[in-house]
C-alpha cells in the first residue's frame, strides 16, 4: 500500500471535483498537492490516512534489520512491532473511526487465529462505508483511489479463505475481485490459482490462465505444477517444474528451501517479476496447499535439474543449502 500516493491523489481529487476543474486544471493541481499534501488536508479521513502512512513507513522501517536477530529476539521484535501498529491505527481511528484502512492494520496487527481473524475481516467490509467522494462509475474499481481500502478489506478476505482451506470460496471471492477491479493490483490472481490447483480443477485453472492471457509468473507457474502433481500426471507435473525453476531466478531453491516471509501489512509486498522474491512469495503462500501434498518438495529434489538449480543458486548467493 503506497499510503502517501493514495492521499495525494484523494486529496487533489476531492479538491478538483469540489472546483470544477478541467482535466488540465487537475494536472496541476495534482503537482500542487504532490509539493505540500498538508495544506490541502480538510476533513478528519485525510488526518487518519496521513497517520496511517507514517504507520506504516515506521512499520517498514522497522524490518531492516530482522535477519541479524536469532528467533527469539526477532519473536520480541515482532510483537513490539505489531504492538505499535496497534496503537498507532488506534490512534488514527481515534481521528476517524470509519477509517477501513486502519481496522485493516489493526486486524492484521492482532495476530489472531485464521477463523476470528476472518470474522473480523468480513465485520470490517460490512462496516465499511462507500465514501461520498468515490467514483462509483470507474470501469476498473482501482481506478478510484476511494475504492481501494474496500479492496484491499477483499483481498485480505480472500487470503484469509485459502489459509483456512476454503478454496472453492477463496476462488470465488477471488474472480469477483477480479471482476470488479480487472487491473488486479492486489494479486487476486495468485490466490485464485493456488486455490484451483488445490480443487484439482483444471479446468477453472485453464480459464483462468486464458483470461489473463496466458502471462506466467511464480504463482500460475507454481499452481500448474502444484495441479498436475495432484491428478497424478507426473510426467506433465515434471515439465511444468522444469518450466517454473527456468522462468524465475532462484525459483527451484525457493520451492526447496522455503523461507520464513513476514505478515503482509496490508498487501503482498512488491516483487520484481521473475525474481527468486517473486518466487519465494509463491511459494509462501503456497503453504496451505503444500503441506497438503507433502512428498511434492520431495519428488521436486529428486529431479536432478531441479535439486542441480537450486543448489547452483545457493552457491551464487551464499544461501545456505
Amino acid at each position: 500500500m503506497d499510503a502517501h500516493e493514495e492521499l495525494v491523489l484523494r486529496l487533489a481529487q476531492k479538491r478538483s471535483i469540489a472546483l470544477g476543474l478541467s482535466s488540465s486544471g487537475y494536472a496541476e493541481l495534482l503537482l500542487a498537492v504532490r509539493e505540500d499534501p498538508s495544506s490541502f488536508m480538510d476533513d478528519k479521513g485525510d488526518e487518519a490516512l496521513l497517520l496511517v502512512q507514517k504507520a506504516l513507513e515506521r512499520y517498514d522501517a522497522s524490518l531492516q534489520d530482522d535477519d541479524l536477530l536469532d528467533d527469539d529476539a526477532y519473536l520480541q521484535t515482532r510483537q513490539r512491532r505489531m504492538a505499535r501498529m496497534r496503537q498507532d491505527c488506534a490512534a488514527a481511528l481515534a481521528v476517524d473511526p470509519q477509517c477501513t484502512d486502519a481496522r485493516l492494520l489493526d486486524a492484521i496487527a492482532q495476530d489472531l487465529d485464521v477463523d476470528p481473524y476472518l470474522e473480523l475481516l468480513l465485520d470490517i467490509l460490512d462496516d465499511s462505508p462507500e465514501p461520498s467522494w468515490s467514483d462509483g462509475g470507474a470501469a476498473d474499481a482501482w481506478d478510484d483511489v476511494f475504492a481501494r481500502p474496500r479492496l484491499r478489506v477483499r483481498a485480505a478476505i480472500v487470503r484469509a479463505l485459502f489459509d483456512s482451506a476454503r478454496y472453492r470460496k477463496a476462488d470465488e471471492w477471488a474472480q469477483g475481485l477480479l471482476r470488479d477491479a480487472p487491473s488486479d493490483f492486489l494479486g487476486a490472481r495468485h490466490t485464485s490459482a493456488l486455490a484451483l490447483a488445490r480443487l484439482e480443477d483444471e479446468e477453472g485453472f485453464e480459464a483462468l490462465d486464458a483470461r489473463l492471457g496466458r502471462r506466467g509468473d511464480s504463482w500460475s507457474a507454481l499452481s500448474r505444477v502444484i495441479l498436475l502433481y495432484k491428478l497424478g500426471r507426473l510426467g506433465a507435473a515434471r515439465r511444468a517444474l522444469l518450466g517454473y525453476s527456468r522462468l524465475s531466478e532462484g525459483a527451484a531453491y525457493a520451492l526447496l528451501r522455503p523461507v520464513l516471509k513476514e505478515t503482509y501489512m496490508p498487501d503482498r509486498p512488491c516483487a520484481q517479476p521473475y525474481s527468486y522474491e517473486e518466487a519465494s512469495l509463491a511459494v509462501h503462500e503456497a503453504d496451505p496447499v503444500i503441506v497438503d501434498v507433502p512428498d511434492l518438495p520431495a519428488w521436486a529434489e529428486a529431479i536432478p535439474e531441479i535439486e542441480g538449480a537450486a543448489r547452483d543458486y545457493a552457491r551464487k548467493t551464499g544461501y545456505d543449502w
